[in-house]
């Protein structure tokens, strides 16, 4: 495991882009490869959960070339996947495991799936359970805590009406997915809107949906078409650095063609709440996507409730966020988020006690947490718990410190933000690398 040093730098000043939206990345992978004929995909993420799952699609017979400026993806369509010799590893990436459920489950053989440590305890059964009521068989095998194995014995599958007990798009998605090969209708209904990427994805490569009122329906026997997708900016890894913009000293950063899906945009409300001056420039749409560049500049923050509809809109950020409402004025309360309980790590616990290093009041509650500013950050050594967003998060905070801070085991930055601490450099922060 490699740790960071990060020096103190107040004042964030550049222009970057930030790497292809992750949820994104996924998708188009995935659908590429179901897809008729040859797709060549730009500006993909191509950190190792992306990299899991086109490892995925490889053991399932799908050739997948990576050149330095673009992965092209030679598509299978729906009924050409093959059998994997060997046990499909999904590394850390919980969006491959349960996506792929809902595609092998419909496939006439036999697969397995396995994860790391960290993803061997996050739950699969809330993805297997409307599987099952499709037809699909699925088995979990485990050695011990974080030993698992998936088993997903393909069958044929009949349409369902399902609605979701909790708002997700990782088993929204499945179930969709699952319906591309079961006869009949396949219906999701959710009670708050969760984030609609397979959904525009599935729209622009052909596939015919019905969207109404919380309600998505698919039929069967439908092909995707292959195309060329531009991959938009990952709003979640522009999180940080719109963080990190607005709470240091005469900061000013622009963030360069960042998906602005209105799924996905509850960081921008809060921290407009906040009191940040973000402002969204040359709005324009690639590949079904909005994209926009995204400016920030410092400023003294207030407290805000994030709770409710927010919630699904911004799930990945509430780590960053924290760091925000430390350094805000009054307290900023997170309700109705228990699912970060079941992340990576337990999100709520980890930043409670990174907060607390930091100097910074924090109140973990079962659903949330409470967060006190204005604090003066103090500098510490900051554990990530394995967890890419707490690791980011830490460092973003490790700017305003008094002094140099460490961050353990960033390897796991990786996952979803490669050149992470490059670009934090770029923009005048001080990072040193200890191995």
């Amino acid at each position: 495991m490699k740790n960071v040093r990060v020096h103190p730098a107040p004042t964030l000043k550049g222009e970057i882009q930030v790497p292809g939206d992750k949820s994104v990345s996924h998708r188009a992978v995935m659908l590429s490869a179901l897809s008729e004929g040859v797709s060549t995909l730009r500006g993909l993420l191509m950190g190792e959960d992306v990299l899991s799952t086109i490892g995925c699609f490889r053991e399932l017979g799908v050739q997948v070339e990576i050149f330095p400026d673009r992965v092209v993806v030679h598509g299978v369509g729906l009924k050409g996947l093959r059998p994997p010799q060997r046990v499909l590893d999904c590394g850390n990436s919980g969006t491959t495991m349960r996506l792929m459920m809902g595609i092998l489950a419909g496939q006439p053989f036999e697969s397995r799936l396995t994860g790391d440590a960290s993803l061997n305890r996050r739950p699969m059964e809330r993805v297997a359970k409307p599987l099952r009521e499709m037809g699909a068989q699925i088995e979990e095998f485990r050695a011990s805590e974080t030993e698992r194995v998936v088993k997903v014995t393909g069958r044929p599958l009949r349409g369902i009406h399902y609605k979701l007990p909790v708002a997700s798009a990782q088993i929204k998605s499945a179930v969709l997915l699952a319906g591309l090969y079961a006869s009949g209708e396949t219906g999701v209904e959710e009670g708050t809107a969760s984030r609609d990427h397979s959904e525009r994805m599935l729209r622009h490569k052909g596939v015919a949906l019905e969207i109404s009122g919380g309600r998505i329906r698919v039929r069967s026997g439908q092909s995707l078409k292959a195309e060329d997708l531009e991959i938009p900016g990952d709003i979640s890894s522009a999180a940080f650095f719109l963080v990190g913009g607005a709470i240091g000293k005469d900061s000013q950063i622009l963030l360069k063609n960042v998906g602005v899906n209105p799924t996905r945009t509850g960081i921008l409300e809060v921290l407009q709440a906040m009191g940040a001056p973000l402002e969204s420039l040359n709005l324009r749409e690639i590949g079904g996507e909005p994209v926009a560049d995204l400016r920030v500049r410092s400023v003294s923050l207030r407290a805000a409730r994030i709770a409710g509809a927010l919630i699904p809109r911004l799930i990945d950020e509430i780590p960053i966020l924290c760091i925000a409402a430390a350094a805000a004025q009054g307290t900023t309360e997170v309700r109705d988020a228990a699912e970060l309980r079941v992340k990576e790590t337990d999100r709520i616990a980890a930043m409670e006690r990174e907060l607390g290093k930091l100097g910074v009041k924090a109140r973990g509650l079962p659903d949330g947490i409470d967060v006190a500013g204005p604090a003066t950050f103090q500098a510490g050594d900051f554990e990530s718990g394995t967890d890419h967003r707490v690791a980011m998060s830490m460092a973003i905070a490790a700017t305003r410190g008094p002094k140099a801070s460490r961050v353990l085991d960033v390897d796991c930055v990786q996952t979803s933000y490669p050149n992470f601490f490059e670009q934090l450099q770029s923009l005048g922060g001080k990072v040193e690398l200890e191995s």
